[in-house]
This record gives C-alpha cells, structure tokens and sequence, in this order.
C-alpha cells in the first residue's frame, strides 16, 4: 500500500484473499455476485428512501449516517470489483473506456447543463 492508501489492484487481491481464505469462491458466480451487488444497492437506496436534498444533507452531519453510507458504499463496491475479478475485466479501464463513450455520445458543448433523456440511456 502507497501512503497507507491501497491501489485498486490491492483491494481486489484484499477481497480475492478474503473470499479464498473462506472458501466462498463456490458461491462467487458471476450470477450470484451482480444478484448480491443490486441487492446490497437497494439497501444504500433505502438510506435515502422519504428524504429531500435537505434531509440527506443533514442526515450527512451525523456520524450515524456517513458510517452507514460508507458501509453500504463499500458492500455495493466489493461485489462489483469481486464481478470484475471474476469476468477479468479491469475496473479502471473499463471506466476510461466508457467516459470516452460518453464523451461521444454526450458532448459538452451540446449537454452542459441538461440531464440525459432516459431515451439515450445506455
């Protein structure tokens, strides 16, 4: 770890050992993992369930809330970069290539400050 902050490539080993020491990699199908990810995504949602902007902004000034944000952060995390591990996709260039694709099909000059339709969604 560089500076006591781990690189992607170290959190995914850190997640890859924790599974193995575990035994769990029988449970880690790709199915399983995206089920696990949208499911532990429902419950980051629920933070926010019934709250304005305002609300959240306030729940954000309590410790209660930034540690549970951070937890359900982080389970949304791991099971995405356990689905790239497992796929052998490389989440960082997977990004890089999809903000070029969105460079495209979204430009600047034609997007800045619009939100996209929920027609052009992909």
């Amino acid at each position: 770890m560089s500076d006591g902050v781990p690189t992607l490539d170290e959190l995914i080993s850190l997640i890859r050992n924790f599974v193995r020491e575990r035994d769990w990699e029988q449970y880690n199908k790709l199915s399983a993992l995206a089920v696990s990810a949208s499911i532990e995504m429902g419950e980051l949602l629920e933070l926010f369930q019934w709250k304005s902007d305002e609300d959240v902004l306030e729940s954000l000034r309590t410790k209660e809330f930034q540690e549970a944000l951070a937890g359900e952060v982080a389970d949304v995390m791991v099971y995405l970069l356990r689905i790239c591990d497992k796929a052998g996709i490389d989440p960082t260039m997977a990004i890089v290539e999809k903000m070029k694709k969105n460079s495209i099909k979204y430009p600047a000059k034609e997007w800045e400050g619009k939100a996209p339709s929920k027609l052009n969604h992909s």
